[in-house]
């Protein structure tokens, strides 16, 4: 079974909630929902059938049951069509059920579908945390500290120049997130071999209005075995981790206690040691750190995956799903632990400015103010 204690501490309840089985199950549902009236809607079946396997689709199936059965079919459709057709009375109805979609229509839209309510909870939060990057960076744009390169000091920077650098990164890869989700968030359906059979000449029409309907982008043609949109949305989440990830390690690195020039704030009961009550962790610092470990191997596997065979691959893309998902949950799990980090960071100047009399390199911060100030109104033009 999963592990709520192992993955809660990577992520939130709210993005785990969406990628969990229900979630899923949801998903598949507004599928084949989906599919019956947009059926209904361009001619291909009865209104009333429509109405009949929506009906259908309204009640969860049992989630244990039908994992057991998914797991012995090798795919989740078989066993919820059947149940499907099972709760429809009449069988020229029940046959209409899943009409002109294969397995894959129904697990990539149901992975599209929660990625896209995903993707609105990782927006909302990295635009959190690049607006508290913008307060501190205001803030701080002519505080003197000591730069540091390969781990040791170096010359006078201020803090603002180090936290507009934060910001540019987090702001750039939540741009490339939103531009690759864009992409990436297409409705598919394309039939047994990609080819759109079996829905008697009226596909595209068929297959655009189930993109409305589910309020997904509509697909030029049937993504079956193309699948770089994904692997994009993958690279993009992977990139905005790591820039977090940036943000932690720096920070971390700065809560030493020989350092002290900036803490995670204080809250009851967070970042103490089991072992020793002086220790004050980073504790988000590492929840961020961890996932910046984790995301980039998750992301190399859906690259690894692009070149899948012919017009169906074996093995290729059942493995994107569980990969897409734990790339979500770590990105929020950074993001949500980063965000008030940044906005309550306690700030020790007089620490910084005693770090940097003691390197004896003076104190000429060259253009570190200025380039805080253009970094923050590079972040400010379009908002």
């Amino acid at each position: 079974m999963p592990s709520l204690i192992r993955d809660r501490a990577a992520s939130t309840p709210a993005m785990l909630a969406i990628f969990g089985d229900e979630a899923l199950l949801r998903a598949a549902l507004r599928f084949e929902a989906g599919l019956a009236r947009a059926q209904a809607d361009v001619g291909l079946i009865d209104a009333a059938a429509a109405t009949s396997i929506a009906a259908a689709c309204a009640e969860l199936p049992d989630v244990e049951l039908l994992a057991e059965a998914a797991a012995h079919a090798g795919t989740l459709a078989i066993p919820l069509v059947k149940d499907l057709r099972g709760r429809i009375a009449d069988p020229a109805i029940a046959a209409l059920v899943h009409k002109g979609a294969t397995s894959q229509d129904l697990a990539d839209t149901a992975l599209v579908l929660q990625a896209k309510a995903g993707a609105a909870l990782i927006v909302d939060e990295a635009r959190r945390l690049a607006a508290g990057l913008a307060v501190l960076t205001k803030a701080h744009a002519a505080t003197p500290m000591i730069g540091r390169t390969l781990l040791q000091a170096a010359l006078p920077i201020t803090f603002g120049a180090k936290t507009g650098q934060w910001l540019l990164g987090v702001d750039a890869a939540l741009t490339r997130f939103e531009t690759e989700a864009a992409g990436a968030l297409q409705v598919q359906l394309g039939g047994a071999t990609g080819s759109l059979a079996g829905l008697d000449g009226k596909a595209f029409a068929v297959s655009d209005r189930l993109a409305q309907i589910l309020d997904l982008a509509p697909a030029v043609a049937p993504w079956h075995a193309r699948r770089e949109a994904l692997a994009a949305l993958a690279s993009a989440l992977a990139i905005l981790v790591g820039a977090v990830g940036k943000i932690a390690r720096d920070l971390s690195l700065m809560a030493q206690g020989e350092v002290a020039e900036a803490f995670e704030p204080r809250v009851e009961g967070r970042g103490g040691s089991s072992a020793m009550a002086h220790k004050r962790n980073p504790t988000a610092c590492q929840t961020a750190l961890t996932a910046a470990i984790r995301a980039p191997h998750l992301a190399a596997t859906l690259v690894s995956a692009l070149p899948q065979p012919h017009e169906r691959d074996l093995g290729g893309w059942q493995a994107e799903g569980s990969v897409i998902a734990e790339l979500f949950q770590l990105a929020h799990g950074a993001l949500s632990v980063m965000a008030p980090v940044i906005e309550g960071l306690e700030v020790h100047a007089d620490r910084m400015a005693a770090n940097l009399a003691a390197a004896g390199v003076g104190t000429d911060t060259g253009e570190s103010q200025n380039i805080a100030l253009r970094t923050l109104a590079h972040y400010q033009k379009d908002r």
